[in-house]
């Protein structure tokens, strides 16, 4: 698939706090054991959500088990109480928010990663359960390019369109990006189950949660003429239903929480938009 990332604006995204990596050996510190790490989520922000459908995909919960976490976090840095423990063990006086997602470490107490998809590349390459191939050989430079369209021709391009009191051209250049972003996937899509290879992989992964952000977070801030338009990909928006009704994907799907997040950080006004649903998640999520 050949994606040709907007250009218009570049996304700042906060580094990692902790970026360490799982090897293949007893030399790399941190390697695969059964039973030795814990994933900490929230599966109402985007970063946790792409994790535990990949952690479900792969079949890890035996291997790995995961704490989920509050929706909303509870601390007034945007952090997670019961991961300051955590953090201050792997950082004296960590100053930081005691952010998810966390992979930590049950031999030394601490943290290994907090970066979402280096997580996801770990747990994909690390522990062979018989699952999918997330990261199929061959396919790195399409998943990166997929990485880099769902966060700018489609979360970013999205956020400017709906910005409050924003330049109208401006607006007016982010939809239209966000649109043709939408418009080469939903033609890229025709006639093909998944978006790069014949079974699901990390690229599904990571643009079912840039459309599930889409619908449910993003066209509050949309009129309902630009949320009718995205709405207007119908070979995009069936692919979204049949990953959701996918056991890996839908069971993950936590609507309640994302909105109470989404509100809870959230200070923009709401648009027109908000009242035009593109898919009824609910009725396509498997339970």
């Amino acid at each position: 698939m050949t994606v040709t990332t907007p250009a218009a604006h570049v996304s700042v995204r906060s580094a990692p706090a902790f970026r360490g990596r799982i090897g293949r050996d007893a030399r790399s510190g941190h390697y695969a054991v059964p039973g030795r790490y814990r994933l900490h989520l929230s599966t109402a922000c985007p970063d946790g959500l792409r994790i535990a459908v990949a952690h479900t995909l792969l079949g890890l919960d035996a291997v790995c088990p995961v704490t989920l976490l509050p929706a909303v976090p509870d601390c007034p840095e945007g952090g997670h109480s019961a991961l300051r423990p955590l953090y201050e063990a792997s950082a004296h006086r960590y100053p930081g928010p005691a952010a998810a997602p966390v992979l930590s470490d049950g031999w030394s107490g601490r943290i290994v990663s907090t970066h979402d998809r280096d997580i996801m590349r770990d747990l994909a390459d690390r522990f062979d359960t018989g699952g999918p191939s997330l990261y199929p050989c061959g396919a790195e430079s399409e998943i990166e390019a997929v990485e880099r369209m769902c966060v700018e021709g489609i979360e970013g391009a999205a956020q400017r369109a709906g910005t409050v009191g924003g330049d109208a051209a401006e607006c007016d250049a982010a939809l239209a990006t966000l649109l043709e972003t939408l418009g080469a996937l939903d033609r890229w899509l025709a006639g093909r189950t998944c978006l790069i290879r014949d079974e699901v992989t990390a690229a599904d992964v990571e643009l079912w949660v840039a459309l599930v952000r889409l619908d449910t977070v993003h066209r509050h801030h949309l009129d309902a003429a630009a949320v009718q338009r995205i709405a207007g990909h119908p070979v995009l928006w069936a692919y979204a239903r049949r990953l959701t009704a996918h056991p890996a994907f839908g069971v993950h799907l936590d609507l309640d929480g994302i909105d109470r997040r989404h509100h809870a950080q959230c200070r923009g006004l709401e648009a027109a938009g908000s009242a035009v649903q593109i898919l009824d998640w609910a009725a396509h999520s498997a339970r």
